[in-house]
């Protein structure tokens, strides 16, 4: 029994160490979800306000979208699409 006590006294700054450093990435991790909602909130907020002003969402959300890709992707989805709507007869 008195092993086992040693023991435990000998493991306890590493294990109050890894506790610590396991509370503090917790904490990081819960104060950026914060920051991601607040971002995400604002974000909403704009399109409303470009909704309010008369633009389609819809078209922004894409064009955001599309200026994030590369411009070689993008232009390969493009040929794509068409192709595509080519062979449905939508073009």
């Amino acid at each position: 029994m008195a092993t086992t006590a040693a023991a435990a006294v000998q493991d306890e700054p590493a294990t109050k160490f890894a506790k610590d450093q396991l509370k503090a990435i917790i904490e990081r991790i819960e104060r950026l979800e914060e920051e991601k909602k607040t971002i995400s909130d604002d974000i909403r907020d704009v399109y409303a306000e470009a909704k309010g002003n008369g633009f389609d969402v819809k078209a922004l959300r894409t064009i955001v979208r599309m200026r994030k890709q590369d411009a070689n992707e993008r232009a390969e989805q493009e040929t794509i699409l068409e192709t595509y709507m080519q062979a449905l007869g939508m073009l």
